[in-house]
């Protein structure tokens, strides 16, 4: 079936006019401020080095929250002189009298995350400054997780995304099948692992701060003073993909305590999945959502709609993963098959290497773009826990003028280069030429290297979530009785 060009029409059929801004403090999400510069960062590789950079240049703070976090890591491993990231920041604070370190780490991170659990619970050398302070973040629900990645550093710039600062993290835009600096402390290798931040400053940098900042008086009953820093710390090498540009963030905090429910990143998804008319390109380590499912079916089944472009890992390491999460993604994909009547649907999985012999590049990001309108970059899944259960924080920017939109495109067809094995303007020359993101992608998508299609699932497969899904992958806190 020949692809629809789906530029012309919304959702619902009708012809495209100008969308009003889809960003609603307050209801799907926390603020909006400006950031004098913003850049998106494709993997941890470059990620890490320009965190190293203002990291080098921190006076007063630097606050990190994590999912996980491991003190045996090198943010540069490549670098002959690199050393591990606790001996690091424990020569910062050495080094500058003025400077505090506080570290927040999701307390399940000793049992689920892949750091070495002993320094989290008893500590490690570099953690006996008495500047450096590392707690584990207890007050959650009942298997929920602590899931935000952030750095902020003298409430000047800061980091989020879907990268922390861990193990099995490193990677460069390459994924080499192998490559000799991608491996953990002990020396043991792991796959090609491809992820996604986003580094902001200005005024969206102090609210993204207390933000963090919030997080730890939740968590340790303590308040952390502002860093009030007045001093520039962007990367020098780094070309800013957006400039003077509003920036939205948007939380999830599950219901716990006193805490109440913050469910910005469940609205804010709903919006955009509604809000796309030509097409929606989206990276995410789960796709499990049923209210994901739900708004891709309905414009999917919509004589006109956009093209949806979903990218996804393929395996997950877990047995109990597996079956969760992988045969409910697995469920979803027919789903939506089933509804896409026009042909607009794939799901890809990127792999490197031969076609016979190929090797998976591991998808931990978590991006969402609409258009060329909105970009998205965050740790929340596509999953029903990012939704409700597990404390997110996202990123989001809302183009306004044609420099944005470009900005927006630009990025996209970034990834799907990387992706793809090929330059960024040649996926641009391939969208604009067949006029489809699809039909772009499937003409750039011929070497060893690129997208792999799911195979059709088994149309017989389970109707119903997986058993086990309320436990693992529910909407909300769970009830205890």
């Amino acid at each position: 079936m020949a692809l629809r060009k789906s530029g012309d029409f919304d959702g619902n059929g009708r012809t495209k006019r100008a969308r009003g801004s889809v960003l609603e403090p307050g209801r799907n999400c926390f603020r909006i401020a400006c950031s004098k510069r913003a850049a998106v960062l494709i993997d941890a590789a470059p990620y890490y080095a320009r965190l190293e950079q203002a990291l080098c240049r921190a006076r007063r703070s630097i606050l990190i929250i994590g999912w996980d976090f491991d003190g045996r890591i090198k943010l540069c491993p490549d670098h002959h002189d690199c050393r591990p990231l606790g001996e690091f920041l424990s020569s910062l604070v050495e080094a500058r009298p003025e400077l505090e370190i506080h570290i927040l780490v999701w307390s399940g991170a000793v049992v689920h995350g892949p750091s070495d659990a002993k320094p989290l619970l008893v500590g490690a050398p570099w953690q006996d400054h008495p500047r450096i302070t590392l707690k584990l973040d207890q007050h959650h629900p009942v298997y929920a997780s602590h899931h935000q990645k952030l750095v902020v550093i003298d409430d000047v710039i800061a980091f989020a995304g879907g990268i922390d600062l861990t193990v099995q993290r490193w990677d460069t835009c390459g994924h080499k099948e192998r490559e000799s600096f991608r491996c953990g402390p002990d020396g043991a290798a792991y796959r090609p692992v491809h992820d996604v931040q986003m580094v902001i400053d200005g005024e969206a940098a102090r609210v993204l701060a207390d933000v963090a900042r919030e997080r730890w008086h939740v968590a340790t009953g303590k308040r952390l003073n502002a860093a009030n820093g007045t001093f520039d710390l962007w990367p020098l090498d780094l070309p800013p993909d957006f400039t003077d540009t509003p920036v939205a963030i948007a939380r999830t905090v599950p219901a716990w305590g006193q805490t109440a429910a913050v469910t910005e990143i469940a609205t804010l998804t709903e919006d955009l999945l509604s809000a796309a008319r030509q097409w929606l390109y989206i990276e995410s380590q789960y796709f499990t959502g049923s209210k994901v499912r739900r708004i891709i079916e309905k414009s999917l089944a919509a004589a006109h709609g956009p093209e949806v472009v979903v990218v996804v890992k393929r395996t997950s390491p877990g047995l109990l993963e597996r079956f969760v999460m992988g045969a409910n993604r697995d469920r979803l994909m027919r789903r939506m098959r089933q509804a896409d009547r026009y042909n607009r649907l794939r799901f890809y999985y990127p792999v490197v290497g031969g076609k016979n012999e190929s090797c998976e590049v591991l998808i931990h990001s978590k991006v969402l773009i609409v258009d060329d309108e909105i970009l998205r970059i965050g740790s929340s899944n596509l999953n029903n826990r990012s939704m409700g259960l597990d404390t997110e924080c996202d990123l989001v920017i809302e183009a306004s003028n044609a420099e944005q939109r470009r900005a927006i495109a630009r990025i996209r067809d970034q990834l799907l280069g990387e992706h793809l094995s090929v330059a960024t303007e040649t996926v641009a020359q391939a969208v604009a030429r067949h006029d489809s993101l699809i039909g772009g992608i499937e003409a750039c998508n011929h070497g060893e290297r690129g997208l792999r299609e799911f195979p059709e699932s088994d149309n017989a497969g389970p109707a119903k979530p997986i058993p086990g899904t309320s436990v693992l992958d529910p909407e909300k806190p769970l009830a205890l009785l």
